[in-house]
């Protein structure tokens, strides 16, 4: 109806007034998504996590990093760090030399001696810098380069010894051209003893250790290059100097571009896969042989490797004896086999190492092609492993398999040479030598000269930390990654999918159940009450909630919000039922009533309202009265969200006596109206 008010009855209040609320609810349940957005986004940026883990943690699996970063360290055509270390490596290599000086070398010239005596001194240390130089590269995976290795004396571990000892040691050149000659016809052996006669050369001379060694100059070396042009092109004789000589050698390297295991490992040299002075593949063989610098990669706990040096003359293979831990490494010792130094009496295949059909007894390797045809064998030291016929002839010797066994160990994996000790004794096994001036005591002879120790028993500390590094700490960090990706890939996903299924889906229905229950009420007006003081988003309206008057002093306590709630509907029911029975029975004892409630500050019903009221209003009104609390029992049921709802009696047109203690509207509100 035109001119109807409205009675706006706020049901989440306090005893004394009423608040309007200033924001929309929206509002709220935006914060509320904005927060569980928050919530859910965290916990799907670490289930998300957890996978991406799980994912490394099977990257690491099939992909093998520390593999990859492993080829591209050790491939040689990087030109890298490991190519520069290979290129001219920072060990400290040396040569140790040990000498056989003869003590009794009159007695034995003279008859009164039947063996030849012999001493040994040294060590002669000399420091080898090995260096690959002039390197080319190559399309085929393999790099050329010359092979140096110069020698510098290191007094100090010499242990006293010093390069001007004075030796007697046997004469290599006149026993050297014996040998050959002796097998020529008379004419060249009766020049060559008239040049012995001239030169009063003697089968043992007095010199020092250097020139033993570094060379030493003759006459018989000097009128042997005329006698004999073309044999000897140098004019001093040493046989380190002889050993170390790389004069017009040249090899190609693999890079370990096709195969990694193969870097550092020679392919060819001169030229060749195979050493010219031998007949059969099994004995000239040099490919896939180490120079020392860097042995094959990736090997297993039985396979053999091959190692190859100039002095050796071959390429000897090692094989794995024990496994162990050397300077902080894994490593495999290597030994050379049994029979080794074997020229077919126990391994048939060794016979190609028998020079023109005439095999030497076992224990010795002719290497007289490579000693520029000098009658030169290698052994063990003191003749170890050597059969019995040896030591025929020389006394002094004593062999001894922790002195004299040659032992490699080496870095499966990378092929790094940790500790290596490579033991080779120089010997003359001259023939029939009796028709040759002053040499005929030493026919048919195996004559010891030196044995040599090629050693290297640490890393520099450069290389230590380097190696120390990519061999003992990457693979194990790898490994150690691998499995903490799991670990913490499989726990984030089980955490995170725990709290989703349980911790948020089941605790949201439980509260929406208890929500549902008997404390809804309470549970909102504790909300509300919190909102109110804390937000301050509701307004007091002025309106009184009791019959007594605005003067009277309310009561310091509170009462429950359903108490309130019923109390207050009942008082208007009674509100409405008063003015409808004034209007059609006792209208003076209304009027009174109505006067009394005027006089009352904050009064709801005036005088000139009462008088409009008829008899049939009242019936009406007071059955919707029953209509509009069930209607707020069912707001109340449904909009459980809805913390400040607000209730709106439609009044039927009468007015307020009182203006200044009228109710004011909030246009944002939402109300339910009572017809």
């Amino acid at each position: 109806m035109e001119g109807q008010r409205s009675l706006v009855f706020p049901y989440p209040t306090s005893a004394s007034s009423v608040r309007v609320p200033r924001v929309f609810e929206r509002d709220h349940l935006m914060f509320n998504d904005k927060t569980l957005w928050e919530s859910y986004g965290r916990l799907f940026l670490l289930f998300l996590l957890g996978f991406i883990l799980l994912g490394i943690g099977f990257a690491i699996i099939f992909l093998h990093p520390y593999d990859a970063i492993f080829r591209w360290k050790v491939n040689l055509a990087g030109a890298g760090e490991i190519f520069e270390m290979w290129r001219k490596p920072e060990v400290k290599l040396y040569t140790k030399v040990y000498l056989f000086n003869v003590t009794n070398a009159d007695e034995y010239m003279s008859g009164i001696d039947t063996k030849l005596r012999v001493q040994e001194i040294g060590p002669y240390v000399y420091r080898e810098f090995l260096e690959h130089s002039e390197v080319m590269f190559n399309d085929n995976g393999t790099l050329s380069t010359i092979p140096r290795h110069p020698l510098i004396w290191e007094e100090e571990l010499s242990e006293g010894n010093k390069e001007d000892d004075m030796v007697i040691l046997p004469h290599i050149a006149l026993l050297s051209i014996a040998n050959v000659v002796s097998q020529q016809n008379f004419v060249t052996r009766f020049g060559l003893n008239n040049l012995i006669r001239m030169t009063n050369s003697q089968p043992l001379v007095k010199m020092t250790a250097k020139e033993f060694m570094m060379g030493y100059s003759s006459e018989l070396m000097s009128l042997g290059n005329t006698f004999m042009p073309g044999w000897i092109y140098f004019d001093k004789l040493g046989l380190i100097d002889r050993m170390y000589d790389f004069d017009g050698d040249y090899e190609t390297i693999f890079t370990g571009e096709t195969d990694i295991s193969l870097a550092g490992l020679i392919d060819t040299y001169r030229g060749s896969t195979d050493l010219p002075q031998w007949d059969g593949k099994h004995c000239s063989n040099v490919q896939y042989a180490s120079d020392g610098t860097k042995f094959r990669g990736a090997v297993s706990r039985n396979e053999s490797i091959l190692f190859y040096r100039k002095s050796l003359c071959r390429a000897a293979p090692l094989i794995p004896m024990e496994e162990g831990i050397k300077n902080g490494f894994r490593a495999y010792k290597y030994m050379f086999p049994e029979h080794m130094m074997d020229n077919g009496k126990n391994t048939e295949e060794n016979k190609c190492f028998c020079r023109y059909g005439k095999c030497l007894p076992e224990g010795l390797l002719d290497v007289t092609d490579c000693y520029y045809g000098f009658p030169i064998a290698l052994s063990y030291p003191h003749f170890y492993k050597g059969d019995e016929i040896l030591f025929s002839k020389v006394e002094g010797l004593n062999p001894n398999p922790e002195k004299h066994e040659t032992r490699f160990w080496i870095q499966p994996d990378s092929g790094l040479p940790l500790d290596i000790s490579s033991k080779f004794q120089i010997n003359m096994a001259l023939d029939d030598i009796t028709l040759i001036e002053n040499t005929e005591k030493f026919a048919n002879m195996y004559l010891p000269l030196l044995w040599f120790d090629i050693t290297m028993s640490t890393l520099p500390t450069s290389m230590d930390i380097k190696f120390k590094f990519y061999l003992n700490i990457l693979p194990v960090a790898e490994q150690v990654f691998m499995y903490l990706s799991f670990v913490a890939g499989t726990i984030l996903i089980l955490v995170t999918t725990y709290i989703l299924t349980f911790e948020i889906m089941f605790k949201s229905y439980g509260e929406k159940k208890h929500n549902m229950g008997t404390n809804l009420w309470l549970d909102r007006e504790k909300r509300c009450k919190t909102k109110s003081n804390n937000d301050n988003i509701y307004a007091a309206c002025e309106i009184p909630l009791s019959d007594t008057d605005s003067d009277q002093k309310i009561e310091e306590t509170k009462p429950t919000f359903m108490k309130s709630q019923s109390e207050r509907l009942k008082e208007l029911g009674h509100r409405l039922s008063d003015r409808f029975h004034g209007s059609v029975g006792n209208i003076r004892g209304r009027f009174d009533d109505l006067a009394h409630v005027k006089d009352r500050k904050n009064s709801l019903i005036t005088p000139e309202e009462s008088r409009d009221v008829n008899n049939e209003a009242y019936k009406s009104d007071s059955s919707e009265n029953d209509k509009d609390y069930d209607r707020y029992q069912e707001v109340k049921q449904t909009d459980t969200d809805d913390d400040c709802r607000y209730l709106e009696v439609i009044d039927d047109g009468s007015e307020f006596d009182s203006d200044n203690d009228r109710t004011k509207q909030n246009t944002n509100e939402t109300y339910i109206h009572i017809d």
